[in-house]
Order: structure tokens, then sequence, then C-alpha cells
């Protein structure tokens, strides 16, 4: 709920808290009825009542956006709590800023679950005055230095009841939540009753725990975020961030990049990695619903209706960062706009109204919040892609189409696209001879093919291009407990999020799904000040035909040597035996990394060469370790990596 005009009141915070209440019905609880898996709230920062508050402290705050509190959840024991607090004093003079004080945050647990009060933080709040006049270096510094304090913290291994986590630290917000009932954030935390707690804006959020255990730090909302849904591709956006970490470079944070790695620290929920990859974004000089509409983009490869400008951006923005994808309704603020956006196919519900005082609500459900029906001059729901923003600075809302299609015509997208892009389809055919190094029946055999692949899996697709179809249930023994040799795929099980999302296939749901995959080096995700975009070789699909493996092999002649390929042989002499395999792995490895060194941007990992003499190393094995280790030597988004295998 939020003041258009970005006029402050306490009444802001109290609709909050009174929306909060009434979404009770959409959280979980345990097995004791008062253990919630977590709710809290965001709001922008009460300067009257942090002055007051710190007066009392004999701490004397300097004016309104240079000062940063930051709520704490400090371990149980006192020896660790001091531990912290030490890391506090020396990581915020390191990084030239100054600490003025600490304050005990009031808390009532006595509502609280036992469980919830057996892991229950001790709450402080820590005063940071700031050495520089502009609040957005400042807020960039508070990133740093609360990512440095993280990961010294970690590194202490503290055993303790309580975990040690910062729910916020900024100039512009702050956050109070926990693992609480709806209806006790309010109660628990007796700050948000002081009159002098005023805000234009209030987010909150009700937690439904879904792919990890409820705690007090996985509570929401997050430092810019409150997430309704799943995000099933995390590992993977995870993994991506990973490995982008030695390529990235930004003028805007500069030395500072440094030290915010690791990123995303291991464990935490789908939300709180999406959050953490938005605040450096943010921090990277990309505006908030610029960073959402990378995050989150809408459907555009396959949507005939979207402008010409819009669909450059996403499609300029496709190689700079992969969607994390999803159902998901995502509320967020930086303190001076309020937005959410829905994902593309619209799977979470999204519903807002307008009264005619300026207040705009938005939530999972109407009725949350009553307001008369004579003050209402718009009722709406989100729409799938779309976004909803609220400026106060400029005091009003900014529709969907505005916001976009002024990111969108910022930069030449378009020209930069057309001047950059090759698309293997459109490239001419390279004649070429493919030949198997032994029978066919050998080469099946070789990679572990069973009569059943062949006839319930390959014909049907072969004959009616479709994929066979059988009941559930598998009653083949565990690979892991099979007595019988089982292929390496087989060890694995694909993560589904464990919440019903309706199946969704490319050729049903063509409108919003895309196929389009980049082979090759992926640009520098921080250059924001980019004028001279990178080169980009498009597929139309990540599954390649024969035709295109030639292309790919004869990349340099076809693109004027702006792509240079090579081919890695994954097959080593059978005579090693299994004890050979270790050995071959560590020389394509450093194969790998050597190629890439010499300028080849595309490697295409083969196992062609497999005969009677030569025995392949599993692809999925030979693919992952060469990406383990382009990753670990900085070089994996230097090249793209392309598997031709018979597996």
């Amino acid at each position: 709920v939020a003041h258009i005009k970005g006029k402050k009141s306490h009444e802001i915070v109290q609709k909050g808290l009174e929306l909060l209440t009434n979404l009770t019905h959409r959280g979980a609880t345990g097995y004791d009825p008062k253990l919630g898996d977590g709710a809290g709230l965001l709001m922008q920062m009460p300067d009257a009542f942090m002055r007051k508050e710190a007066a009392k402290l004999g701490i004397e705050l300097p004016a309104a956006g240079q000062y940063a509190v930051g709520n704490v959840f400090l371990p149980q024991t006192a020896k660790n709590r001091e531990a912290c607090e030490a890391l506090f004093t020396t990581i915020v003079a390191e990084e030239n800023q100054t600490l003025l004080g600490w304050r005990d945050v009031p808390v009532d647990n006595s509502n609280i679950a036992q469980a919830a009060r057996d892991v229950e933080p001790t709450m402080r709040q820590v005063f940071i005055s700031s050495t520089v006049a502009d609040q957005n270096v400042f807020e960039r510094k508070l990133f740093v230095i609360r990512k440095r304090i993280e990961h010294a913290v970690r590194a202490l291994e503290l055993q303790d009841n309580a975990a040690f986590y910062m729910p916020s630290l900024s100039s512009r917000t702050i956050v109070y939540k926990g693992m609480l009932l709806a209806n006790e954030v309010g109660i628990y935390y007796q700050d948000l009753n002081d009159e002098s707690i005023v805000s234009a804006l209030a987010l909150v959020h009700q937690r439904f725990s879904t792919n990890t255990f409820p705690a007090w730090d996985l509570a929401h909302p997050f430092r810019m975020i409150a997430h309704n849904g799943e995000i099933n591709t995390v590992q993977g956006n995870v993994n991506w961030m990973a490995a982008r970490h030695e390529a990235m470079r930004s003028t805007v944070i500069g030395e500072d990049l440094e030290k915010l790695w690791p990123l995303i620290a291991e464990g935490q929920s789908d939300s709180a990695c999406f959050d953490n990859c938005l605040e450096l974004l943010v921090a990277g000089g990309y505006s908030l619903p610029h960073a959402m509409m990378m995050l989150i983009p809408e459907a555009w490869s396959g949507n005939p209706l979207m402008d010409e400008e819009r669909r450059a951006f996403y499609e300029y923005h496709a190689a700079l960062m992969e969607p994390w994808d999803g159902p998901a309704a995502v509320a967020f603020t930086d303190g001076r706009m309020v937005g959410a956006t829905l994902d593309r196919n619209g799977l979470r519900p999204a519903r807002y109204l307008v009264t005619d005082d300026d207040i705009v609500m938005m939530a999972s459900e109407m009725g949350v919040l009553t307001f008369p029906q004579e003050k209402i001059v718009k009722k709406w729901r989100l729409q799938p892609g779309k976004m909803l923003l609220i400026d106060m600075e400029q005091g009003r809302i900014i529709d969907d189409a505005e916001v976009k299609s002024q990111l969108a015509t910022a930069k030449p997208y378009k020209q930069w696209i057309e001047k950059s892009r090759y698309f293997l389809s459109d490239m001419p055919k390279v004649d070429g001879h493919l030949e198997l190094a032994a029978d066919l029946l050998d080469t099946q055999q070789a990679f572990g093919y069973t009569q059943e692949d062949i006839k319930f899996i390959l014909q049907p697709m072969i004959q009616n291009g479709e994929e066979g179809s059988g009941s559930m249930g598998n009653d083949a023994a565990l690979p892991v407990l099979s007595a019988k040799p089982k292929v390496l795929y087989n060890y694995f099980k694909q993560l589904f999020a464990q919440v019903t999302n309706p199946p969704i296939d490319p050729i049903r749901e063509e409108l919003v799904m895309s196929l389009i995959t980049f082979i090759g080096p992926k640009p520098n995700l921080l250059g924001v000040d980019e004028t001279t975009p990178p080169m980009r070789l498009e597929a139309s699909q990540p599954v390649l035909m024969l035709d295109e493996l030639e292309q790919l092999k004869a990349i340099a002649t076809l693109t004027q040597n702006q792509y240079k390929s090579l081919v890695l042989d994954i097959t080593y002499p059978a005579v090693q035996g299994k004890a050979g395999m270790a050995a071959a792995v560590a020389s394509i490895t450093k194969a790998a990394s050597d190629a890439v060194q010499n300028g080849f941007n595309i490697l295409i990992l083969s196992d062609r060469n497999v005969s009677a003499d030569r025995v392949a190393i599993p692809a999925l094995l030979a693919c992952s370790a060469t990406h383990e280790h382009l990753v670990k030597a900085g070089l994996r988004t230097s090249t793209g990596l392309v598997v031709d295998t018979g597996s």
C-alpha cells in the first residue's frame, strides 16, 4: 500500500499491518498454530522516529539521507554478539563511513511459538553516518559494507541457535520481519505502533515456504522485494551469476565489486537469491524497472504485437542475463519508487486499486483492505509480463507502456542488434562428411543404448514426430543400487519446484516460450555504459542439426574470424581402462582453458571418435568438468560450449 504523491503518514504503516493480518490465510503454520512461516514489513526510513530514539542514546543523527539504520539479527550468546559487532566497527571504518552506535529494538515475544523463540535472534539497530554527499554513492557503500560483514561473520563459523542476518541496511528503507504470524508483526516489533513511525509505502508479505524451511532470515520482504511464487530456474541462475564473477566489470561500483563476492550465499531461498541479484544490478547502475525487466522479461520472441523497439530491448538483454523464470508476482521498491511485476505466463494473482485520495493498494487478492466504493477510481489486475510502477518523487503512476517505451528507446538497441547479430540459420551451408568410426550396433552399445530406448523412446519420435507416452512409475532399480551398469544420465533426476505449476511446452505455448539459444561468449552484465555491443551468435533452439554443427566447425570463415571454434576430442585410449578417465578429463579441461586463452570462443566437445580402441568419457561428465574448470579459471563467459555426442 502506498501514497502516490509520497505523503508519509503513520496511517500507511497501520494499513500495511492490517493488510498483512488479512493475508493470514495465504501463509502457513507449523505443527504449532503460533509457528508462522514468516511475515514482515518494509517501509521508508522514519526519520523523526529514528532521531528521537537516537537522541535517547546520546547519538546525534545527520540530515535525512546522510545516515543509515540497519536492522540486525544477532546471535543469542553475548560472546558471539560481541564478535559480530566488532566486525561492524572494523569494516565500517575500513569503508570510510562512521559508526554512530547501537540501539536495542524493543520486542514482545510473549505470544510467539516456542520453536520460533528457541532460534530467535537478538534484535538490534546500527546507526551509520555517511562521509559522501551523494546518497546513491552512500547506498552502494552500504551494500558493500553489508556484504563484507556477511562474509566475515560466515568465516567465523559461530555456533549459535540464532543465525546472524541483516534484514536491511539502508538510508532509504528499513525492514521489520521475522518467523512470525501475520498478525504478530505489529505486536512483536513495538516500534511499529509509535505514532512517529511514518512512511509513504508499506510492502508486506506473509510467507508460505515451499523450497526451503521457515527461518527468521528467510521471511519476506527482503531488501528490495517481496515475492509470491517460485523461481524454477534458480539453480541455473545462481550458477551463471557465479560463472560471470571473474569477467564482470563495473564503472559505477569500481574496485568494490570484488568485495561483493560470493554474491549469493549457500542455502538461501529462491527469493533471497533473486533479491541479491537485483541489488547488484541496481548498485551497478541499472534503474529499478530496468533491472526488473531484465530479470523477469515479458514474452517477446513469439509476440507479433510487440513494438520493434521493445522487442529489441528484450533481445539485447537476453544475451546479458537469462530470465529468472517461474510463476511469480514480485513487488519491489527502493524507497523512492514502488512497483510490481508478473511473470510472462501470469501464473500468480495480483490485483490493485487506486483511490481518489492517491492511495494505491496491490495484493494477491481484493478485500484485504476495504475502501468506500465511492473513493475508488480504478480497479484492475496485473496482466502477464506487465509492470505497475509508482514513482513517489514524481508523484504519479507510470503505466507499463510508458516505463517500457522509455527504457526501450533510451539506447539504439535495434541498430546494435542488427549490427552485431549472426543467425546460424541464415548462414550458408557447409559441406561436411560425418561418419562413425565403428559400425552402428557397436556404437549404440558403447553409448549404453538398450532395446527399450530404441523401441519406446526413439522409434515414436522418428515415426510420429512426438514423444512416446507411458504410464507413471518406473520399477527399474535406482542406478546407485542396480547390479547392471547404467549410463551416467540415469544417476540424475530433474529437480522440480514442489508446488503445482501447469505443464508448459514450446509447441502448445509458443507465445510465451522461446527456444532461442546464444552460442559463444557472454557480454559484461554490468556494462551499463556499453556503446559497442559485443557480437552475438543465435541458434533457433538448443538442439542443433548436423548441418548446423558443420557450420559451427567452419564458423571462423563464415563470420570473418569474429568467432573461432575448436573441436576437443572427449574419447581416450581404451587400453587405459577406467583408471585413465580422470587423467583424460583433466587433459580436456586443460585443453579447454588453453583454447579460450588462445582466442577460441566456441568449444565443441565431441565423442565422434569412439571405436574399438577409444572409449568416450560420458558427455555429461566432460561438459560439466569443462564448465566448472572454466568457471574457476574465470574464462567461462569468454566461450560457448557445444556438445556433439552419441549418448
